[in-house]
């Protein structure tokens, strides 16, 4: 019976919100792999869909920020958890995007999993190294803290289908930022895949939003986005991550500029810091009378 079975494909949708939208414009584009064989049809998103996913990252910062450190680590290790129970899926569709072989595709989504394990287990430690007591003059305590940008608009590196979009998503949602992703234009699949991993974990609807199209006409508007607090230029090249960059100071927007990066390399804590403000709080310890005391 099976010989005469229709193939059912995958229609790949966006990520928005907690939902699966398709392009607001309706159009599609096509996605092939290395050898230029046709794999799907990706949404192609448009300008109102990038304002659709910061009025979702918008709504969703207030709780995601305020929930607690080790409240993100757990539920960052549960989309780790999730990965780890779709991998086939995911190395097929590395394999596909970056024309790697089987073996090769699932060392890459190995280490995008462990890549992400490795920064849930950052959310509540990355306080302590960054943040801390200042000695001062006088009877206060000086207490420094990290605390979140806000929504940033991350620009996925184009090479790198997973495990570099793992690497550049999971620092921001980790230190409590909300982001709207832009997937890589040629091999978008493993992270509108992402999207569906994310809406069956715990992470709350809007703290992550994939869109898929062409990269410059969706990063200029988050570019100029007055909502938008902090973009990584990751995925553009030269020439746009100029313009991006221009755009983004309107607001002063924190800006990552792109550099070449290893994937596989030891991340090390600089993204985590990238899009973290620190808050110094003054606090008295007590009026010190004549004999000095205090609490």
């Amino acid at each position: 019976m099976s010989d005469g079975r229709l193939s059912v494909f995958k229609t790949y949708k966006l990520y928005v919100g907690g939902k699966f939208p398709r392009s607001e414009s309706g159009r599609v584009y096509e996605v092939t792999d290395s050898k230029g064989k046709w794999l799907a049809n990706a949404p192609q998103s448009s300008r109102k869909d990038a304002r659709d996913a910061v009025v979702a990252a918008r709504k969703a910062f207030g709780g995601w920020s305020g929930a607690t450190a080790y409240n993100r680590g757990q539920v960052l290790y549960r989309v780790a958890e999730m990965l780890e129970g779709r991998r086939e899926q995911f190395v097929r569709e590395v394999a596909d995007a970056e024309g790697l072989s089987k073996s090769k595709a699932a060392a890459v989504v190995d280490a995008a999993v462990d890549r992400w394990v490795w920064y849930a287990g950052w959310t509540d430690k990355i306080g302590q190294v960054v943040g801390g007591a200042n000695p001062v003059a006088g009877p206060f305590f000086n207490l420094s803290t990290p605390e979140p940008t806000g929504v940033v608009a991350v620009l996925a590196p184009q090479e790198s289908s997973f495990l570099g979009l793992v690497s550049v998503v999971a620092p921001v949602i980790a230190t409590g930022n909300t982001a709207v992703v832009i997937a890589s234009a040629d091999a978008p699949l493993p992270a509108l895949s992402l999207g569906e991993v994310l809406a069956t974990s715990d992470l709350p609807g809007g703290v992550v939003n994939i869109l898929s199209g062409r990269t410059a006409e969706l990063a200029a508007p988050l570019a100029s986005h007055q909502d938008v607090n902090a973009i990584d230029l990751t995925g553009a090249d030269a020439a746009l991550a100029k313009e991006l960059e221009t755009a983004a100071a309107d607001n002063l927007k924190r800006v990552r500029r792109p550099q070449a990066v290893d994937w596989a390399a030891d991340p090390g804590t600089h993204r985590l810091t990238a899009f973290l403000e620190t808050k110094t709080v003054w606090h008295p310890t007590g009026a010190l009378g004549a004999s000095g005391s205090s609490y």
